[in-house]
C-alpha cells in the first residue's frame, strides 16, 4: 500500500457542479485520491448569501474544505471559473498546494473580449456573435440572455459533442452566474494577474486554440505572469474549452506526467 496525493477538483462555473468530470477523471485514481468539490452557491453545494459568493469566499472554501477532511499539499485543478477560483486560493495559501493545474481560465475579468466574441462568431456565426457581445461587453445576464446561451453558446464550447446525459444531469444554479457577471460584480472586475508571482508550487496551464469562452490568450498571460521555474505550459489544436472533452488523449496523459512528477510517493508503513 502506499500514499498517493489528492487531487481536488474545481468546475467551472460560475452555477454549475462537478459532475462534468466524472467518469473521465477516474482514470487518474490509480494515481491521485480524486476529490470532487461543489463551489459554495453551486451545484449541490449549500447557497448561503450572495454576499459570500466570491473569488475571496471561494478560496478561502478550498482551504477550509482540505482542512476539514485533512487533506494536506492538495494538487487542485481548477477549469474555467474553477481556475480563477485555483488562482485565488494559491495567491492567498501560497504555501498550501502541492501543485496547481489552470485549464481553459484567465486571471482578469475582462482580458481580450474581442477576441471572446470574434471566435464565438467564428464557430456559431451572427447569432453567437451577437450573443456574446451581450453578455460580455453589454454585460447582459438576463434570464433571456442566459437562456438563449445554454441553447446556442454552450454547444460552441469544444469542438466534440458532449456524452449523453452530461447536460441533463448537470445541478445549475443560474443565480451565481447572474450575481457574479453581473454589471459592477466580481466577474467583471477581478484582475490576479500581477498576483501570480507568488504562487510557490509547479503550475500546469493548459489552452485549446479554438476556445470561445476563454481565449488562448488568457492563458498565455497566465502562463507569463507565473514563476518560470515553475511553470509546465501546452496548448492543442483542434480544441476548444475544457482542453479535456476534445483532447483527452493527449491531454490526460500530461496531467498524469504532472501529477506523477510532483509527487513524493511513500509506503504506509514509512508514514
Amino acid at each position: 500500500m502506499r500514499e498517493v496525493p489528492t487531487l481536488l477538483l474545481l468546475h467551472g462555473g460560475p452555477g454549475a457542479d462537478h459532475s462534468i468530470y466524472r467518469p473521465a477523471f477516474s482514470a487518474l485514481a490509480d494515481v491521485a485520491q480524486v476529490v470532487y468539490l461543489d463551489h459554495r452557491g453551486n451545484g449541490r453545494s449549500d447557497r448561503g448569501p450572495v454576499e459570500q459568493w466570491t473569488l475571496s469566499q471561494w478560496a478561502d472554501d478550498v482551504k477550509a474544505f482540505c482542512d476539514a477532511l485533512d487533506i494536506e499539499k492538495p494538487i487542485v485543478y481548477g477549469a474555467s471559473f474553477g481556475g480563477m477560483v485555483a488562482m485565488a486560493y494559491a495567491t492567498r495559501y501560497p504555501a498550501h498546494p502541492q501543485a496547481l493545474a489552470l485549464v481553459s481560465t484567465t486571471a482578469q475579468a475582462t482580458s481580450h473580449t474581442a477576441a471572446k466574441v470574434d471566435m464565438f462568431g467564428h464557430l456559431g456565426g451572427r447569432e453567437a456573435r451577437e450573443l456574446a457581445h451581450r453578455r460580455f461587453v453589454l454585460g447582459d445576464t438576463s434570464p433571456e440572455v442566459l437562456g438563449a446561451w445554454l441553447k446556442v453558446a454552450v454547444p460552441l464550447y469544444t469542438q466534440s459533442d458532449a456524452e449523453p446525459g452530461t447536460m441533463e444531469r448537470i445541478v445549475l444554479n443560474r443565480e451565481a452566474t447572474a450575481w457574479f457577471n453581473r454589471i459592477g460584480g466580481e466577474g467583471r472586475g477581478f484582475d490576479m494577474l500581477a498576483d501570480l508571482s507568488s504562487i510557490q508550487c509547479p503550475t500546469l496551464v493548459l489552452g485549446g486554440l479554438l476556445d470561445p469562452m476563454v481565449p488562448i490568450e488568457c492563458q498565455r498571460d497566465i502562463a507569463g505572469a507565473l514563476p518560470t521555474g515553475l511553470l509546465t505550459y501546452r496548448e492543442f489544436g483542434d480544441c476548444g474549452h475544457g482542453v479535456m472533452p476534445d483532447v483527452p488523449q493527449l491531454a490526460m496523459p500530461v496531467l498524469r506526467e504532472f501529477i506523477l512528477k510532483h509527487t513524493c510517493q511513500k509506503s504506509i508503513g514509512d508514514a
